[in-house]
């Protein structure tokens, strides 16, 4: 079973990330002119990958950012999206609403490193990551659900002659070839049982993925740096992943990295 995790690890730009002012979840800022063109041309670049599930933060820029890449796209306009608060920017308590800098005094004024520091009535990093993989165990589910509801509808013999070309096109070539696709895959049939886009925030997003390196041993593109794997993505940054779930087993997902905030669109 293999299914694709594309992922926008940064919804498109606000007036507040413009000025360094923390949103997490209390405040609740639309994107501004600059987030949509950004959103625009994310949507672009997605333009012909087929999705079969949309989900979003149920946080405004994050909508607005999904709302826009799926009008731009050319297979599922029609495709309903469907919000999660668990995809929610990690929870800065206090700091919400202030400068950037009044967080870093906080944590030096408490003798912490920033982004492990946690404000008062804020997310702690474990409480973060517990979100992010209890959402993806979830999209693991769903992806078992629904090869076992094409299993019983149309059998196996009409699932190896699916449309696996049709679905396996890529915004990038420099990125993903189908090698790296088949490779490890011992044979399997590429016909994707789900193709996913996810909408989340930069900082719940460096979470996730830190969830996928230490705990699933994600597999790492060559030249991938360990600087870019902790920076925080640019806005409308996306991140490919290719799940397999070996004959459906959910405790031992393999998690492939194709790209980490791809940003050529922009």
């Amino acid at each position: 079973l293999i299914f694709f995790l594309f992922i926008i690890s940064f919804s498109g730009e606000t007036r507040y990330n413009k000025d360094k002012i923390l949103q997490g979840q209390g405040v609740d800022e639309p994107l501004s002119a600059t987030g949509f063109r950004q959103a625009d041309a994310a949507g672009l670049f997605l333009s012909n990958v087929k999705f079969t599930h949309i989900f979003s933060s149920d946080l405004l820029r994050a909508k607005q950012t999904a709302a826009t890449i799926l009008g731009k796209n050319k297979f599922c306009k029609d495709l309903e999206i469907k919000y999660d608060a668990r995809l929610r920017e990690r929870k800065y308590g206090v700091a919400e609403g202030r400068p950037l800098a009044d967080l870093k005094a906080m944590a030096k004024a408490a003798g912490e490193q920033c982004p492990s520091f946690t404000p008062s009535g804020g997310e702690t990093l474990d409480e973060v990551r517990e979100r992010a993989k209890d959402f993806f165990e979830f999209l693991c589910r769903l992806a078992v659900e629904l090869e076992q509801k094409e299993q019983d509808m149309h059998g196996m013999a009409s699932r190896s002659s699916g449309t696996a070309e049709e679905q396996l096109v890529f915004p990038w070539t420099n990125h993903c070839s189908e090698a790296e696709l088949s490779s490890g895959n011992s044979g399997a049939s590429k016909t994707l049982d789900a193709n996913i886009l996810v909408v989340s925030h930069g900082a719940y997003m460096r979470n996730w993925i830190g969830y996928f390196v230490s705990d699933l041993n994600c597999t790492l593109p060559t030249n991938l740096t360990k600087s870019q794997l902790s920076s925080v993505s640019p806005n409308t940054g996306v991140s490919h992943f290719i799940i397999k779930l070996e004959n459906g087993n959910l405790l031992k997902p393999e998690v492939t990295c194709v790209c980490l905030n791809q940003d050529s669109h922009l």
